[in-house]
């Protein structure tokens, strides 16, 4: 009882609070990879930045790498349309609500956001949109609707004008049989040389060319298709349309009676599909035509295509594996040149963004230093490693330059707008996910961007009927001309490739990468190229029951003789599990040449020094041996008693419940048999900090729940969940012992000594172990982490800080405590005693469970030297929560991830400075921080010219983000802002001490706020 009151029963010192903001903070940061569900895409050529909409209602805008703005709608709609307005860093976005909404790039709390300033929408069923146009002046957005009419919506007031162009009016001097329903209003395009002239196209095929002076239709243009777009060429006299029947037409202006050439279908005679869109551009090769869509309905419209014509010679089909959504050229030509010149087509497809280059003569595509597609493949693993030496750093880069160097466009990135204000990162990061496909993808994660670095493909080791390299087909006289692009491939060869855990020493540049057919590979890097035969040790799991069948896949055959590596990580050795189920655990001591694996079915230690098995262990339960081990379904008769158990179970526990609110009921019950010190500590106030940065004080649950014992012929009982290399005191106290440690879903776990032999005789001489010791939990939850802590509370660990003598290795000496977390609460035990130290039960306080687990260190952020080593712990609710060590006190609880986001919460990844990474959508990984000092948070703004908006906010242009000055007070960095109304007013201060007032449709703004006396960052709102 004693322990109990001074290990939960009092409240932390203010003196602890106050650290406790020093080290710890919640902040969710930036967002790798490529947006989910992409439907829109706009472009701003004066600003150099581009602008894409989700299906999600998200609103994301990209320049040069590092300069990045995210913006989300409010009402869940997807975004149709966006229009950017060029040279003012704004952009309108259309909705499928038929809603209208600007956006802004401002600067906010002393950075720079995007942020929804003002909306509309039509109502209506005739005034449902169905497309829109920006005016060259950026005045008025030309709105087109179902009914035929167009709406003016002026932008700086953003309310619809006066002016519509009735329908009725254009028809006036159009063919008869146009005149009764020429369908909705499908294109509008501006006179390139005229901005009184605009083109607007009516879906049944009619086009318009009509005087915004005279209120009159000049000319009629007739077409017998449905259409699809239209575009002008430069000089303004003639235009194209194109077709949903896959042709395009062109058109002189001041001749309507008939096409200038035309119908053409590029791919025809037979029946073709649409040509959604159509760019025409001039250049010095050649005219470009580029177009999407268009292919044979028959054997090739399933293809997603856009094609590339220039002149009479050049003629490519851009074959890509996902429908596009849009697309644009970039060209550096000001409106008096005669050409417009493209240098650069920007492909956005759903699932990636391809950029071609169009003054090469072969069109290759440019290395993408952002927006990259993660899921190219889908991503079922990953790992974070900081520090990366320079050494193996300059390495990798060096070998993924090689690897890249021949499908790639030389040129620089042609996407540059905005400023980057973030320092350069001062050490070097890693991130690895591994793949379905069997590759494994390194990517930089030192900065705000992730840059694809290197990737590794596996399958490259294997033969099989699905895995043999087939010869290339000519097609050098294919028709159409298709050209593969793009990197997202859904499909596996194989699904037994699939990676599932891999893991890197940096210190020694070994990697190793363990699949779901039982196959654990051990590769070093090699920046030459190479020619070997890679060994094979066949380790089975399961020699001692004989009884044991396997029903699961069949192992992958490893191919027979030399094979050839191309510079980068080179596979020397293979260990094959048998029975080749799924690796479920994962562990490498670089300096004691040892791996360790395990599956469902046990775990095997691995000396690839020598390579040869060290040990082995079947876990299985002697009444299993069906071969399920995991991997089969639960059987009808087991999941039909198991769901009656389990409504039986929640019939008592809710008729306990009102039973434990009956205020007749006595002391014992209310405090479910405990006594009143015993539930008023579980019931005590604890701190938490709310996503947004703010402080609460949450009341865990009064009652503490009953944990329900495990079965111990649980046919999952047998999976290995976690394996750990440590050198500690498992036999007394005054030696420190090399050690493996291995737990299981059933609460087991095994301890054994390694007896490594001298260094001289490593090669020559086997390793061998023992156990040493077996610990069965008594709740029988799964193990899902152990880490061994010194006197100082140090993780031991052989980090590559430590074996670069970049930092000091923990002291081994003074107590060690060994820290067991499983899926309901952490436990400390002395060593080697194992006596119990103290445990914090997650489950029964709070009903949560435990998914991922990370042994993470805090810096202070006013006090580089002072570093905490605390537990980090994600439950299947979506809450981190840190905890202290070895007291188990937690120091901080933060909504992370929801609840229903199973992917998000499975695929979490810690790094060691206190910072995650998890899958926002399939394609996306959000970054966030708990930590108070590292932060990798976006610091970039836009250079705008002094009167970029009108009546609108203006920005000078200037290299550093202006601070703001409230009422001659500088609002400092930690200092918490208050609500920013529209109705405020702001001073921004340049560094010419020059005062320019912000103006807003004729509105004085001012800033009302209240400095709160919080050392909260702003970064944490």
């Amino acid at each position: 009882m004693l322990k109990f009151i001074r290990g939960k029963g009092h409240q932390p010192s203010a003196e602890r609070l106050k650290l406790q903001k020093e080290l710890f903070a919640f902040t969710k940061t930036t967002q790798h990879g490529f947006p989910h569900r992409p439907s829109a895409l706009a472009w701003d050529p004066e600003l150099k930045i581009m602008a894409i909409g989700t299906r999600n209602g998200t609103v994301k805008i990209y320049g040069r790498p590092g300069v990045e703005f995210y913006g989300q709608h409010e009402n869940d709609c997807s975004v149709t349309q966006l229009f950017s307005l060029p040279n003012q860093g704004r952009f309108i976005s259309l909705c499928d609500d038929n809603s209208l909404h600007l956006w802004e790039v401002n600067v906010r709390d002393g950075k720079s956001v995007l942020e929804e300033v003002k909306s509309c929408s039509l109502e209506g069923r005739l005034k449902k949109i169905s497309t829109c146009f920006l005016q060259s002046s950026a005045e008025h957005l030309l709105i087109g609707t179902e009914g035929g009419n167009i709406y003016l919506l002026n932008v700086n007031s953003f309310k619809m004008t006066d002016t519509i162009i009735y329908q009725d009016v254009v028809m006036q001097n159009v063919p008869d049989d146009y005149r009764v329903n020429p369908g909705a209003v499908e294109a509008i395009a501006e006179h390139p040389t005229n901005p009184n002239k605009i083109l607007i196209g009516y879906n049944r095929g009619l086009l318009v060319l009509w005087d915004n002076e005279s209120l009159n239709a000049d000319h009629t243009y007739v077409g017998t298709q449905q259409l699809e777009s239209v575009c002008w060429h430069r000089k303004g006299d003639h235009f194209m349309s194109s077709h949903n029947d896959g042709s395009y037409i062109t058109w002189t202006v001041d001749d309507p009676s008939k096409p200038k050439e035309g119908p053409i279908t590029p791919y025809g005679p037979f029946p073709c599909k649409a040509i959604n869109k159509l760019l025409y551009r001039t250049a010095k090769g050649g005219d470009f035509i580029i177009f999407g869509g268009g292919m044979p309905r028959a054997n090739l419209g399933d293809r997603h295509t856009v094609t590339v014509q220039q002149g009479d010679n050049k003629h490519v089909v851009f074959d890509f594996t996902s429908r596009v959504v849009d697309f644009f050229t970039i060209s550096d030509a000001d409106e008096e040149y005669e050409l417009d010149d493209p240098h650069s087509l920007v492909v956005l497809v759903e699932e990636e963004m391809v950029v071609l280059d169009l003054h090469d003569e072969n069109f290759p595509p440019y290395r993408a230093p952002y927006l990259c597609s993660l899921h190219s493949s889908a991503i079922t693993c990953a790992q974070h490693f900081s520090n990366i030496p320079n050494a193996l750093w300059s390495k990798l880069v060096a070998v993924g330059e090689e690897q890249g160097k021949e499908p790639c466009s030389s040129r620089e990135w042609p996407i540059t707008g905005g400023l980057v204000n973030n320092d350069e990162p001062k050490a070097h990061d890693l991130l690895l996910t591994g793949h379905e496909d069997g590759t494994v993808r390194f990517w930089d994660a030192s900065g705000v961007s992730l840059k694809a670095l290197y990737k590794l493909s596996t399958s490259l080791l294997f033969t099989g009927e699905d895995l043999n390299e087939q010869s290339p087909i000519d097609d050098s006289e294919e028709w159409p001309p298709f050209r593969k692009v793009g990197f997202f491939d859904p499909f596996s060869d194989d699904p037994r490739l699939a990676v599932r855990k891999v893991t890197l020493c940096v210190a020694s540049e070994t990697l190793v990468v363990a699949g779901t057919a039982g196959q654990v590979l051990v590769m070093k890097l090699s920046t030459e190229e190479s020619q070997t035969e890679v060994e094979s040790t066949v380790t089975n799991i399961v020699s001692d029951r004989d009884g044991f069948v396997w029903k699961g896949h069949e192992r992958l055959v490893l191919k027979q003789g030399a094979i050839k590596f191309a510079p980068g990580f080179r596979t020397d050795v293979v260990m094959q599990f048998h029975p080749p189920a799924a690796i479920t655990a994962l562990a490498l001591h670089s300096e004691w040449g040892l791996v360790a694996a395990g599956t469902a079915h046990g775990f095997s230690f691995f000396d690839y020094v020598q390579n040869k098995t060290v040990a082995s262990k079947c876990t299985l339960n002697p009444n299993d041996l069906t071969g399920a081990g995991g991997d089969a379904a639960m059987s009808r008769r087991k999941s039909f008693k198991k769901s009656l158990r389990e409504s039986f179970r929640r019939l008592r526990r809710g008729r306990s419940r009102r039973m434990d609110k009956s205020p007749s009921r006595g002391d014992s019950r209310e405090t479910g048999g405990k006594s009143p010190i015993e539930t008023r500590s579980a019931s005590s106030p604890v701190e938490h900090r709310s996503v947004d940065g703010t402080e609460t004080a949450i009341d865990t649950k009064p009652i503490e729940r009953q944990i329900e014992a495990r079965s111990a012929d649980d046919t999952l009982g047998s999976m290995v969940r976690c394996l750990y290399f440590a050198k500690t005191q498992i036999v007394s106290v005054a030696h420190c012992t090399a050690t493996v440690w291995a737990g299981t879903n059933s609460g087991a776990i095994y301890v054994y000594i390694v007896i490594l032999p001298a260094a001289d005789k490593r090669k020559s001489t086997a390793v061998t172990t023992r156990l040493a010791k077996e610990i069965q939990l008594k709740h029988r939850a799964p193990v899902v982490a152990i880490a061994v802590v010194n006197s100082a509370c140090h993780f031991l660990t052989d980090s590559p800080e430590v074996q670069n003598n970049r930092t000091k290795q923990p002291e081994t000496g003074g107590c060690h405590r060994v820290v067991i977390c499983s899926e309901e609460q952490f436990k400390v035990f002395t060593l080697p005693s194992l006596k119990p130290y103290g445990k914090f039960k997650l489950t029964a306080h709070e009903g949560a469970r435990v998914r991922k687990i990370g042994f993470l260190e805090y810096q202070s952020r006013s006090d580089a030297n002072y570093v905490e080593h605390c537990i980090t712990c994600l439950t299947n609710q979506g809450d981190i929560g840190i905890f202290s060590i070895p007291d188990l006190r937690r120091q901080l609880i933060c909504r992370c991830i929801k609840k229903e986001d199973i992917t998000g919460i499975s695929s979490l990844v810690y790094t060691c400075k206190g910072e995650g990474f998890y899958l926002h959508s399939s394609s996306e990984f959000q970054r966030f921080s708990l930590s108070a000092s590292h932060v990798s948070c976006l610091k970039c703004s836009l250079e705008l010219p002094a009167s970029s908006r009108s009546g609108g906010m203006i920005l000078e242009n200037h290299d550093s983000i202006p601070k703001i000055d409230v009422e001659n007070e500088v609002i400092e960095e930690n200092d918490d802002l208050g609500t920013l109304n529209e109705e405020t007013h702001v001073r921004i201060t340049e560094h010419t001490e020059e005062k320019v007032e912000v103006k807003r449709e004729e509105t004085i703004m001012t800033i009302e706020t209240t400095i709160l006396a919080s050392e909260v960052s702003v970064s944490e709102d």
